[in-house]
């Protein structure tokens, strides 16, 4: 018998989705209102409005994005991927969903479509569109290498959010579209090739008004080592990622509201004092 999934939810209950409704969004008309590439070992941020769809495009060829997402209205509200992990899985796909931190713990956007979802399983174990690992950065590359290099994705994503008033602080753990990752025998965290080709795509549905930030990865298609002997610099495997921001006809959204907050409420445990007024 094997392992049970650690979180599960009733029929309806908080992890449910309403399947239906993303494919007839997925499906019907729909209207592009953005459209742009974001060029290779840089990043851009942008924003999606609750009820749109977002498609990120292997424009032509295989590249790793690193993603970031926050609650336009209020970036305190982002991705949290550890617990999307336990929520949905290591490597989401169409129907999974980004939850945010807490205090708010709700789906940030739903995916909708993702032409890899076939992939399933590779030779070494690896699957795409990871939440195992995080973005590669310039801290780690130094301590590594003894090099300075400043167009890692984290750094990539800084750039990318200060025209927003966000800062370094407000860059989080990411999730790796289009990259392949798993768990070794040693449990170690391995990358394999990206797998995607021209014109792949992976498209979600905004359930807030959404800020999005993405790095297109200076590891290019990850064939390259980064570290190590054999590395190299792999500027001759990066590419472009489209992103295209599409309205729906409204009709198709009837009855979809935001998700709300969480409902907990409490104080965890802590008492607010009583006062008593002397007369």
């Amino acid at each position: 018998m094997g392992a049970e999934a650690a979180y599960r939810s009733s029929d309806g209950g908080a992890l449910a989705v309403d399947r239906e409704f993303y494919r007839k969004v997925t499906g019907g008309d729909r209207e592009l209102v953005d459209s742009f590439e974001i060029p290779i070992r840089s990043g851009r941020a942008w924003e999606v409005p609750a009820g749109h769809l977002c498609r990120l495009v292997t424009v032509d060829g295989p590249q790793v994005g690193d993603l970031n997402v926050w609650n336009a209205n209020d970036p305190r509200e982002r991705l949290w991927a550890a617990r999307t992990r336990q929520l949905q899985r290591a490597h989401v796909s169409t129907f999974d969903r980004l939850w945010s931190n807490l205090p708010f713990l709700r789906p940030l956007l739903t995916i909708t479509d993702d032409t890899l979802a076939d992939y399933g399983r590779d030779g070494d174990g690896g699957r795409v569109h990871d939440l195992l690992g995080s973005r590669c950065d310039p801290y780690v590359n130094r301590m590594l290498s003894g090099v300075d290099f400043d167009f890692h994705c984290h750094s990539n994503l800084v750039r990318a959010v200060l025209p927003y008033g966000l800062t370094e602080f407000d860059v989080h753990d990411v999730l790796n579209v289009f990259q392949c990752t798993g768990l070794n025998d040693e449990d170690r965290y391995f990358m394999s090739p990206c797998p995607a080709r021209p014109g792949d795509h992976f498209e979600f549905f905004a359930e807030l008004d959404l800020l999005c930030a993405l790095s297109t990865c200076p590891g290019g298609d990850l064939s390259v080592p980064l570290w190590g002997p054999d590395a190299r610099d792999p500027l001759d495997t990066c590419h472009p990622i489209g992103v295209e921001v599409y309205r729906p006809d409204p009709g198709l959204l009837s009855g979809w509201t935001p998700p709300s907050r969480a409902a907990y409420r409490g104080l965890h445990g802590m008492a607010l004092p009583s006062w008593t007024r002397q007369e």
